[in-house]
């Protein structure tokens, strides 16, 4: 048609031009681009904000000047933020490890058919659905020196003689803290690996159990192999839910007794903001940031591999 031009009747460079606005991968470009543009704003500009923070000595209305690693120095060089450091391995750890267990545990029974499964599941769901502080303050209740309902329930059953400190000793403190994370965490635990589990064929089970495999074998040969992929995706989230939680520990002890059971979240969220020292805080925080990285790099490389 007249006036009409088509790509050979182009001058050279806007058939150049043409070529490369019509390439696959451009247009992949073109349509991320507003959603990377929003995670920059959201998540980018304080993320270089807060490195930025933690290299000066910026207190709340005081501009600070630049004391490079000074603070990051002075944090380490402190006995509460050792204690915060060791207590956030050791919670993260010790609480993936329980989840894990008693989670896959619990999807193998959800897996089997009984009387009450869809309710049992449903159940379940609760204490993660249940907003982080009001299960906490309901656990802060249970745990008081006082009136702790759950020392009622043992001294009753004739296993204890006294009241536990569950609240004010350091060890019961940290104790509570991780009874509390299990309770909220092992929900997703089962739900993920119960769903993980309705993939796997029925028929390897029905062949290992022709060949004479018992459940332990069906589970180290069949299960957790096939499982794996997902078992790795579940164990990151809640490594890295757990590592920078702060509802838990802020609502349950809020950091006590005497500082004790601190984690790296809860104790740059008092220095940096109830404190005001925003410099300090922050570069407690930035310490997270390598382990933080580490797990999700690890993820992504583990989600490309699967998927190869």
């Amino acid at each position: 048609m007249q006036g009409q031009q088509t790509l050979s009747t182009l001058d050279p460079p806007a058939r150049r031009f043409r070529a490369w606005m019509g390439r696959d991968a451009l247009q992949g470009y073109l349509m991320l681009a507003p959603a990377v543009l929003w995670l920059v704003l959201l998540l980018g500009y304080p993320f270089v904000l807060a490195i930025w923070l933690s290299l000066t000595n910026k207190t709340v209305g005081n501009p600070g000047t630049f004391v490079g690693l000074n603070n990051f120095i002075n944090q380490w060089n402190s006995e509460i933020f050792r204690r915060a450091f060791a207590n956030t391995f050791i919670l993260t750890g010790v609480t993936t490890v329980i989840k894990f267990v008693i989670g896959l545990a619990l999807a193998l029974l959800f897996n089997q058919q009984f009387i009450g499964r869809r309710f049992a599941r449903a159940a379940l769901l609760l204490p993660w659905i249940v907003p982080t502080v009001l299960s906490t303050m309901a656990f802060f209740w249970m745990f008081d020196s006082n009136l702790s309902a759950v020392n009622w329930v043992l001294r009753n059953l004739g296993l204890i003689q006294k009241n536990i400190p569950w609240l004010t000793d350091p060890t019961m403190a940290m104790v509570s803290i991780m009874i509390v994370n299990c309770w909220r965490g092992i929900p997703f635990f089962t739900i993920t690996i119960l769903a993980a589990l309705q993939t796997v064929p029925k028929e390897l089970y029905e062949a290992a159990s022709i060949d004479g495999a018992n459940p332990l074998h069906k589970l180290r040969r069949i299960t957790l192999p096939m499982i794996f992929p997902i078992l790795s995706v579940v164990i990151i989230v809640s490594v890295i839910g757990t590592f920078s939680d702060v509802q838990v520990v802020a609502s349950l002890t809020g950091g006590g007794p005497q500082n004790s059971t601190h984690v790296l979240a809860t104790l740059s969220y008092r220095v940096g903001l109830q404190s005001g020292q925003l410099g300090q805080g922050a570069a407690i925080a930035m310490y997270m940031f390598p382990f933080l990285f580490a797990m999700i790099a690890f993820e992504l490389w583990n989600v490309r591999r699967s998927a190869r």
